[in-house]
């Protein structure tokens, strides 16, 4: 596993890959791609039991990316990780590419969940997770959320249930960076303290610093019995291209060629600290 600081460097290799691959291929969700970067880093390169090789190994930890239109972040961290071919990139959103604008499991490697319908990852989550009860297995099941998809009624119910089941093997992280694609979450939704609804329901939460990865690896690893977890993660939207972070209008969109210079300059910048 990665040193905190190879984490953060490679959390900025993702955000690298993203721009490459939404630039090359002409379409992608940017924005929420970027604020995701961290969290992959750790997760991939950091936590995860897996192995690239053998994408459908049956003891793997499996992820769930409920915010399927930031799938670039997740191709990106399995592309590094060695699942596929990095020349795929510039297919991303393409007919018949391995790399859809939402993730399938049936199309690409290391893919553990079709996505993108929101609100539906940490419910497919929690069943992987009594599975691995019922199985007698020890492996673990990640999922990530935004914050704008908390308002569908299923998470609660999916909480609901990952309580009631004692789910110690499910650890919920939430890319907590305040937008969605219509505005501001609060405005939009209105979906406010999401820590204290998660403790209400009865998970283990804590609040980390979304692009500190000594955080985010102190959480994922932090012990927990008998409960699910739920880390609840302050992200900037647009993380690392100063032209994006809280820009709203980069929730889609393609860099044009001066913006991809500019983007590819920062983030490479980032990586050589």
């Amino acid at each position: 596993m990665m040193e905190v600081r190879e984490l953060t460097r490679m959390g900025n290799c993702i955000r690298r890959d993203i721009i490459e691959m939404i630039y090359r291929a002409k379409d992608g969700h940017p924005a929420p791609s970027l604020s995701a970067a961290d969290i992959l880093a750790c997760l991939y390169f950091g936590v995860m039991n897996i192995r690239p090789e053998q994408p459908a190994w049956e003891d793997r930890d499996r992820f769930v990316l409920s915010k399927g239109h930031a799938c670039p972040a997740l191709y990106a961290a399995l592309g590094l990780k060695g699942y596929f071919s990095r020349e795929l990139y510039p297919t991303l959103r393409h007919l018949d590419s391995l790399l859809q604008g939402h993730p399938d499991m049936k199309k690409t490697p290391g893919v553990d969940m079709t996505s993108g319908s929101l609100g539906n990852g940490l419910a497919a989550a929690t069943g992987m997770a009594i599975g691995a009860k019922l199985l007698g297995k020890s492996w673990k099941t990640y999922v990530l959320t935004g914050d704008g998809e908390l308002g569908e009624g299923i998470n609660w119910e999916a909480a609901q249930t990952a309580v009631k089941y004692g789910l110690d093997n499910l650890t919920l992280i939430v890319d907590n960076n305040g937008m969605q694609s219509g505005g501001s979450v609060e405005d939009v939704g209105g979906v406010i303290n999401i820590p204290g609804k998660f403790a209400a329901f009865g998970f283990a939460v804590c609040e980390v610093d979304g692009h500190d990865t000594r955080q985010i690896m102190d959480a994922l690893n932090a012990p927990v019995s008998g409960k699910p977890k739920c880390i609840v993660a302050h992200t900037v939207k647009g993380k690392g291209v100063s032209f994006m972070e809280h820009n709203n209008a980069w929730h889609k969109g393609v860099p044009n060629d001066e913006q991809y210079k500019i983007a590819c300059a920062e983030l490479e910048a980032l990586i050589n600290e």
